[in-house]
């Protein structure tokens, strides 16, 4: 059912220049930005840290949009005839337009959280989903206030199911972004390391991701991964409903030592307990086995949310063939550059991704080197969790690191990796692209991996002109 002007109203009041419309017409599609604006479309200006979307007002009037709102806080020029509502905050505006639309939306949605793994969980449920029909999703990074608001705007009746991807940096953020959704399934991935530096501990962490629960339909469902007590805790505080936990026979989460809860939930168990052949890369489901689209043991874990997701919204695994993912860039990308295998994973890190990332990299036959930027946002614990990740590529026997810190104290970290046959630490994506090719030979794998600021994407052109790989 479409929004009218009416419903505007009811949150609003009476708008300016209300004698220029049929309160019972649709308000149209909901635009906030004037490059893909439409005469009768609704223009909701956003504000941001470098710019202004009420500064394209007039030539959104002059687009023939139906209508706008406007913040209180705008001393500009309103164009004389613009139907438009004044609110205090156009964001805010903006959300309540998608949460009236969530209401009158009857279709599933599925709301993915985690420290690492929402996007690639987000993608495989989409993937997995899409034998039901049309499933609408988000793109790239539409994981905040803004894109989760367009995300659902873009959803309708006829569509399937909605998959939204949740991110925080601190507390309350989730749950606003719940508030807005009202999901019907809540994914959290995992409790890791990510934005310790703002939160300063997994307990908080685990507290922030549990407010997707906040909002989550009373007869929903949360699915997590067994065996972490913290956010067994985290959402007890919060959450009444059901929990379904999924596992992989073998697979620990306790890897990187950052589970050491004094207290357990020992009458727990697994709903879904899965096996992993890491060889083959196939994983077993409820009796059947499915072929990986993605490589490794974390992706495996992503892989069995999924399909418990797919579960509960009534779908059969038995149509599920074949099924192929594509990653954005930066994530869980294998490229082929010729001679050797590159793992590109520049998107982003953190050290639960970053030790995931290296164990899918000796998986591979050949010698091994990464290109491993700085964890950012780690805080008092930046260098000890750096030496975890790094003494753990260390104990996987890589052939070589090139280490590219953020920080200059980054630089004490050197000493871990010196007892590989190659190492170096250095300041640009150039210089680690230089030092990476003196060592490279035909057959090598290479994994590149760091926080989004060092832009280790800078790296891969750099890999094309390896002298000993050109024949």
């Amino acid at each position: 059912m479409d929004i009218i002007f009416k419903d505007l109203i009811k949150l609003w009041g009476v708008p300016v220049n209300q004698e220029k419309i049929n309160f019972d017409l649709p308000i149209g599609l909901i635009s906030t930005d004037t490059r893909t604006l439409k005469k009768g479309n609704f223009f909701v200006p956003l504000i941001g840290n470098t710019f202004d979307g009420h500064d394209y007002l007039e030539e959104a009037f002059d687009i023939g949009i139906q209508a706008a709102i406007v913040s209180e806080k705008f001393r500009g020029s309103i164009p004389t005839g613009l139907l438009h509502w004044v609110v205090p905050d156009t964001l805010y505006a903006y959300q309540q337009i998608a949460s009236l639309h969530r209401r009158n939306l009857n279709i599933p949605v599925v709301a993915v959280t985690g420290s690492v793994g929402k996007t690639t969980t987000r993608e495989l449920i989409r993937t997995i989903l899409s034998p039901l029909g049309e499933i609408v999703s988000s793109n790239e990074n539409e994981n905040n206030d803004v894109g989760v608001a367009k995300t659902l705007l873009r959803g309708s009746e006829a569509d399937a199911a909605i998959v939204l991807e949740m991110g925080m940096r601190g507390f309350g953020q989730i749950e606003r972004l719940s508030r807005v959704a009202k999901p019907d399934i809540a994914v959290i991935t995992n409790v890791g390391q990510a934005h310790i530096g703002i939160l300063g501990s997994r307990k908080n962490i685990a507290k922030a991701k549990s407010e997707i629960t906040s909002n989550l339909r009373p007869d929903g469902v949360v699915i997590i991964p067994f065996g972490d007590n913290l956010l067994e805790k985290a959402l007890i505080e919060k959450w009444s409903g059901r929990i379904v936990r999924v596992a992989i026979e073998g697979f620990s989460l306790n890897w990187l030592s950052c589970n050491d809860e004094s207290f357990a939930f020992q009458d727990i168990e697994p709903d879904y307990l899965s096996q992993f052949d890491m060889k083959n890369n196939l994983i077993s489901f409820e009796g059947r086995e499915f072929k990986l689209p993605l490589e490794g043991k974390h992706n495996a874990m992503n892989f069995l949310m999924a399909l418990t997701v797919a579960t509960e919204l009534g779908l059969s695994i038995n149509n599920l063939d074949r099924l192929n993912i594509n990653m954005p860039f930066g994530r869980n990308r294998l490229v082929d550059c010729g001679p050797y295998l590159v793992l590109d994973e520049t998107y982003n890190a953190s050290p639960e991704s970053v030790i995931a990332s290296l164990e899918l990299l000796v998986s591979k036959p050949g010698r091994h080197f990464a290109v491993l930027g700085e964890m950012l946002e780690l805080g008092s614990q930046s260098i000890s969790l750096h030496q975890k990740v790094l003494k753990r590529a260390v104990e996987l026997g890589l052939t070589g690191i090139v280490f590219v810190p953020w920080e200059e104290e980054s630089s004490i970290l050197k000493k871990t990796i010196e007892e590989l046959p190659n190492h170096d630490l250095v300041r640009t994506p150039k210089d680690a692209a230089m030092s990476l090719l003196s060592w490279l030979l035909p057959g090598d794998n290479i994994l590149i991996k760091g926080s989004r600021k060092l832009e280790l994407e800078k790296v891969l052109p750099y890999l094309h002109q390896c002298p000993r790989c050109r024949n």
